[in-house]
């Protein structure tokens, strides 16, 4: 048995626009966080002439009977914001192929055929797709164009934690070698004074070895001297 038009006609304008997502053909039960169908959205306002067609249209006649409840939802296609139904009035087997865009009918045919209901059907759907192609195209490229962005910024920051490392690494190289060079510098001043403290003790030592020889001498005469004075005696 075939279901009502109404709140349970497949449509969600808010998932339609933010998500672009292409809905195939079903029969299926949509789900409670759907938000209204063009269906729904003729049976919750008045047909006026500035949005609708006149009340002497086949527009006006479907908005009219999905606001009656009397049509069911053979078939419905979405892409991107257009979509194509098809919609059959059981009474008199009369069928209705609609084309929209998000809550509003765009090109509505009539007919008796269920061939010609069929092929009208699947015309609109092909027009859904090449009118879709376009913002579904819109969309990927805001997608990709967000997801680029982010890879900028992070190379952006990535780029500025190289450049503070490789800043760090300068300093800490000049430093480096600053210390280096002060010891070099200290390192030559300390074999400076050791040569120099050197060459002090070897000066020292000789003089002590001319003492000490010179004293070996007297000490030496010394002894010569008072052998001789006790040979005298």
């Amino acid at each position: 048995m075939f279901r009502q038009v109404g709140i349970v006609l497949l449509f969600s304008a808010a998932s339609v626009g933010a998500s672009a997502q292409v809905v195939q053909n079903t029969t299926a039960r949509p789900s409670a966080a759907q938000a209204q169908t063009p269906a729904q959205a003729a049976q919750a306002r008045p047909v006026d002439g500035g949005q609708s067609a006149s009340n002497n249209s086949t527009m006006a006649e479907l908005q009219q009977l999905i606001q009656n409840r009397t049509l069911n939802e053979l078939r419905t296609t979405y892409n991107g914001n257009y979509g194509a139904s098809l919609l059959f009035k059981a009474d008199d087997l009369t069928y209705y192929v609609a084309m929209f865009q998000q809550k509003n009918f765009w090109r509505v045919v009539k007919t008796t055929s269920e061939s010609q209901a069929e092929q009208t059907y699947k015309a609109f759907v092909e027009q859904t797709v090449q009118l879709a192609d376009v913002d579904i195209r819109r969309i990927k490229l805001d997608a990709e164009r967000a997801v680029t962005e982010k890879q900028i910024s992070a190379n952006e920051t990535r780029l500025n934690a190289l450049q503070n490392d490789l800043s760090m690494q300068r300093q800490q190289e000049q430093q480096v070698a600053a210390r280096q060079e002060q010891a070099r510098q200290e390192a030559a001043a300390l074999a400076n004074e050791r040569q120099a403290a050197r060459e002090q003790l070897n000066t020292l030592q000789r003089q002590i070895r001319v003492l000490e020889e010179q004293q070996t001498k007297l000490d030496g005469s010394s002894g010569v001297t008072s052998q001789d004075v006790r040979r005298g005696r």
